[in-house]
């Protein structure tokens, strides 16, 4: 199953990075789409079908809490599983991403491999790339 994935980082360099992460990690991407702040982010959301959004907490003009507490409060994007991906270390930070339903969390740098993982973990995949049997319950398998 292919996913399209929104990557969401102030920083062109560190998208085409976690771009090439996933690529090269084999994960299996309909479409890559990207927004330079949560802000663009959600005209993106508003626009595409998007499977999974891996975001940054510190961005300019709309930060990536700010925008994980956006898409909670829109039923259609609500439910988009949402993997945080950054050089934030405040734990503070780490579990307010979590309440507001962040399924996967990872520290940069990382490997092709976490990624990977991270995001079949957050979209309920097996490691071939199909859906697990249970379903993830809101909070449940978080990868923090």
């Amino acid at each position: 199953m292919s996913c399209n994935v929104l990557i969401v980082d102030d920083s062109l360099s560190m998208r085409s990075v976690i771009r090439k992460i996933i690529t090269l990690s084999r994960f299996d991407v309909g479409a890559f789409h990207e927004a330079a702040n949560g802000r663009e982010a959600l005209e993106t959301l508003a626009s595409t079908w998007i499977d999974v959004v891996i975001t940054d907490i510190n961005m300019p003009d709309m930060n990536g809490i700010e925008l994980m507490q956006a898409m909670i409060k829109d039923e259609l994007y609500r439910n988009i599983p949402v993997v945080v991906v950054t050089t934030e270390a405040n734990r503070e930070r780490i579990e307010e991403a979590a309440r507001l339903g962040a399924r996967g969390f990872l520290k940069k740098p990382f490997l092709p491999e976490e990624l990977r993982r991270v995001l079949q973990s957050a979209l309920g995949l097996e490691k071939h790339g199909d859906y697990q049997e249970k379903d993830v319950m809101e909070g449940e398998d978080l990868d923090f």
